[in-house]
Parts: structure tokens; sequence; C-alpha cells
């Protein structure tokens, strides 16, 4: 998202707002890098957040899935391979994000259109009422707008939105999907049971199964969501019906989100 992160070197990096234990706004940025011969992420951040910095971790772990044991994974999914050599590759992992409520409305924006179409709208949305902050580094120039700062704009949000190019529609469900949060409706963190909360999810108008299944993967960690409409998942497996694909992600679980990763990948 334009703004917010920067990938650049093979270097991954972002703006952060987290609170501290006062419940302070600390601001600043992450640089996250891969090192292959350590087989280790480094991490460098700026001074400012290191009285958050237990959270910061957490939310790289949780961005880069460091969690995940990837050889339990493999042992599931390499029956994928059956299918077609290379559909499943040992050692991938599913993205996770660093800020819940911003990947959950870029979900949302990216709705029925394409990638580059809905990043445009994100940029607009970080660019007109995200939190500006200097970080020094090109390109990390906003925090994304709060549940809180969404809420506040009220009935107002469908003009505010509106002449960004952001439908009223899907206006709409971003305030909704902010209302959720705030009163605490929606728990998108240590989520115990992510298919109650799906259902939550699809109650908000504008959000469908598509979306609420990929909010649970990217947001709530789940690994076993599984996006069977998705038109990169169909492609990567025709030409099987929808039946039949149904039929083979039974024997994907409890892995079905590390499956849909794999789908995408070899697109």
């Amino acid at each position: 998202m334009a703004g917010i992160e920067v990938v650049k070197n093979s270097e991954y990096m972002r703006t952060v707002q987290l609170e501290n234990a006062e419940g302070k706004s600390i601001y600043g940025w992450v640089r996250v890098s891969h090192k292959p011969e350590k087989n280790v992420l480094s991490v460098t951040m700026s001074e400012t957040l290191l009285p958050v910095l237990p959270q910061v971790l957490a939310r790289i772990r949780h961005l880069f899935d460091l969690y995940c044991d990837p050889d339990a994974v493999y042992e599931t999914l390499k029956v994928m391979n059956d299918i077609r050599p290379g559909l499943c590759t040992l050692g991938t992992r599913v993205p996770g994000c660093f800020n819940t409520f911003e990947m959950s409305v870029r979900a949302v924006l990216g709705q029925q259109i394409t990638v580059k179409a809905a990043s445009t709208l994100a940029a607009r949305i970080v660019e007109t009422y995200g939190t500006p902050i200097q970080t020094g580094i090109s390109g990390l120039t906003h925090i994304f707008p709060s549940p809180e700062d969404i809420l506040a704009m009220g009935e107002n949000i469908t003009n505010n939105f509106g002449f960004l190019g952001v439908i009223s529609a899907r206006s709409n469900t971003i305030y909704q999907l902010a209302r959720a949060l705030i009163q605490k409706e929606i728990d998108f963190d240590l989520c115990a049971q992510p298919e109650e909360e799906m259902k939550k999810l699809m109650a908000i108008r504008g959000i469908g199964s598509w979306t609420a299944q990929y909010i649970a993967m990217r947001a709530m960690e789940w690994p076993d969501a599984f996006l069977e409409t998705d038109a990169g998942v169909k492609k990567a497996l025709q030409p099987y019906t929808s039946k039949e694909l149904l039929k083979m992600a039974e024997e994907w679980r409890p892995w079905r989100s590390y499956a849909t990763v794999n789908l995408w990948n070899t697109l």
C-alpha cells in the first residue's frame, strides 16, 4: 500500500502505529530483510518503537508466518503433487498482516476489481485520510486510518470516499467493519473460533464468503481457510469442477490456507 509499505532491494519496510501500556500512540517504522545464510529475518526499527518492541516483533512474526512448521504442513499437502507436479512446495508460508484493520479494508476494496485498481483506491485513502509521519525513508509517509478515524466520518463516509473512487456500497461496508471492531463485536486478535468470527463478518452487508475467508486467512491466522470461489484457485486447478475442487480440498485440512497460497504461486 503506497505511503504505508515499501519493498525495495529485497527489504520490506512499513510505517507503524501502536499503543504503549498507558494507551499512548507510538509512531515509527520497521525494516525487515532475509538472511538466508542464517535462515532468519533481520529486523531494524526506529528508536521510537523500543517501548513497544514486543508488539512489533509479534506482528512481524504474524506477518511472515514465523510460527509455521513447514514440515507438518507439507506432510499433509504433498498429495497436491499427485494432481500435478509442483502444486505444493515445501516451506511455503501464508502471508499474514501487520495491521488487521488495514488489511481488512484492503480486502474489501479488492472485491470484484483488479489488484492494481484496489491498490490505487487504497493509496488514495491513505494519502487523503491517513496520518502523516516523518520516517526519513522514501515512500513511507503515512499511518493507515484507524477504525476510530473511519467511524468519525459518520454518514459522510460515502461522500468522503466517493470522490476517491470508492463506491458507496464498499464505503458503507468499511464503515460497518470499523464500527464492529470498535464495539468489539468482531475480534481478529487471538481468535479462538475463526469460523464464528467469519459468520459475524458475513453479517456485515458487502462481505461475502471470499472476503471473510481471506480475512480469516491473513488477519486471524486461520490455517484452514479456503477460497474455493477465487479465480486464481480455479485457474490453478483447471479443468476440475467446483464440486471436484471441494472434494480434493477436504484432503488438505487443516492446512487449506497453505494449499491456497501454493495454488496462487503456480500462476
